[in-house]
């Protein structure tokens, strides 16, 4: 503002100009009082505040009104809703907490709008238009959520003492147990007579996902869980032998302790029966995947499979397999069998051998599997799994194929059946392979049965 003089010509004052140059002074000084009373540091009547603590200054800390005297200042103040334009403030009337007031040096008033804090906890679903409207307790919801988050003692109710948390953890560690002794709470409940059907199958499901460990596996015989889970197998449920069987697979698998346990409690035999008497498929899936965990690499329980009739019982099975999912995994078997005795033919012609391996050595001697092959008519029912239309089921026949081929081959060259299905076969993969390298790619798996056709193709001539 800028206070505008007159220059008096003629060398005085009139009494009049006088008078005129005082009152202009007084107004002057009273707009000066005035701003001076509108200050936002200066304690107002009309103003509500909050007095808040600085850290470093010296007094007795922060001033909390009772949340009583508060709720009476809100009911006799008028509380003026802040929106986000600039309002003119009369006296008498208070803000909210975090609201932003100025002074307008212009006009000589306060003004008003909302903060950043109020911004923060009222969201536009409260406005109406352009203008945010607030009810009076709106208003003391937000005032005392903004002191809860501003009071450092507030986080701390948050969190639970370190005490109870000790106290809990403690409590954890006694409900904490080990895998034997789930296993061992599992099988008092399998062996249990209150124990339904249902609850078995639960048992079986949770022993099978433990059994994949070999100490656990090793454990479960220990347990004398071995018997339980043969008596599975010739349970009248056909669910409980399908279960039964997967344990028993994955409790064998590349596990010899369980196989020599196996073995000795009679798990063979079973398991022949399982697959010589009439069963779903699904059972006899999960029987055959217990055999072959059971005969790999242990050739005294090939040895016994052998004398057992377990080729008759697995050719039986072959000619009744219409689908061709169990032909394969019976020809996989085989084909197992064959290339193990093969491999540790191979490896006794080292000149560093151990005492083991020689013993290994000694025992798939006894295991003749190949003449057992030849003499059960293995070399015309493999040939026949050439007829699929699966990929995977064909190239498990032409690996099974060549392996038998040294006791087998008078009897291929004989098979008109087999040559034609060869010849087909050669001519189909040939131009697969050729389509495949018109597009650039190589080593395709393809050409890799087209190369077992060839390899058989030599043998044959």
């Amino acid at each position: 503002m800028r206070l505008m003089s007159r220059r008096i010509t003629g060398g005085s004052f009139s009494r009049s100009s006088v008078l005129l140059l005082m009152l202009l002074l007084l107004m002057l000084l009273l707009m000066l009082c005035q701003h001076t009373d509108s200050v936002p540091d200066q304690k107002s009547d009309s103003a509500l505040t909050v007095v808040e603590n600085v850290e470093g200054e010296g007094g007795g800390g922060e001033t909390v009104q009772d949340e009583e005297e508060e709720e009476v200042m809100m009911e006799n103040l008028e509380v003026v809703q802040p929106t986000d334009v600039w309002q003119t403030l009369t006296p008498g009337q208070a803000v909210p907490a975090g609201s932003h007031v100025r002074l307008n040096l212009q006009t000589g008033q306060r003004e008003v709008r909302l903060g950043e804090e109020q911004l923060k906890y009222w969201t536009q679903e409260h406005r109406e238009g352009d203008e945010a409207s607030f009810s009076p307790d709106e208003l003391k919801q937000a005032m005392k959520k903004i002191k809860e988050d501003l009071n450092p003692n507030s986080v701390a109710s948050k969190f639970r003492p370190l005490e109870e948390l000790k106290k809990d953890m403690a409590q954890l560690d006694l409900l904490v147990e080990t895998d034997v002794q789930i296993m061992r709470r599992l099988l008092d409940q399998y062996s249990s007579s209150n124990s339904t059907a249902e609850q078995r199958l639960n048992i079986l499901l949770e022993l099978e996902y433990l059994v994949h460990q070999v100490d656990n596996a090793q454990n479960l015989c220990s347990m004398g869980g071995l018997p339980l889970i043969l008596d599975g197998l010739n349970s009248s449920d056909v669910r409980l032998q399908e279960r039964s069987a997967f344990v028993l697979g994955s409790a064998l698998s590349s596990n010899p302790v369980v196989q020599v346990q196996a073995v000795e409690n009679g798990a063979l035999q079973s398991l022949l029966t399982a697959l010589a008497t009439d069963q779903p498929l699904r059972v006899k899936k999960k029987v055959l995947f217990a055999v072959a965990s059971l005969l790999r690499h242990f050739p005294h329980a090939q040895h016994k499979f052998l004398s057992r009739g377990g080729l008759q019982v697995l050719s039986q099975l072959f000619r009744a397999d219409t689908s061709g999912v169990l032909r394969t995994r019976v020809v996989t078997m085989l084909y197992d069998m064959i290339s193990e005795k093969e491999l540790i033919s191979q490896t006794g012609l080292d000149q560093v051998l151990d005492a083991s391996h020689e013993e290994r050595v000694q025992q798939y001697s006894q295991v003749s599997v190949e003449v057992e092959l030849q003499e059960k008519g293995w070399c015309g029912l493999v040939p026949q799994l050439l007829e699929s239309t699966e990929h995977d089921h064909r190239e498990k026949a032409l690996r099974a194929l060549l392996a038998m081929a040294p006791v087998c081959l008078d009897q291929y060259r004989t098979d008109s059946s087999l040559l034609v299905s060869l010849l087909s076969l050669r001519e189909q993969y040939q131009e697969m392979v050729q389509s495949e390298m018109i597009v650039g790619e190589e080593n395709s798996y393809y050409a890799e049965l087209l190369e077992h056709i060839d390899a058989l193709h030599v043998k044959l001539k």
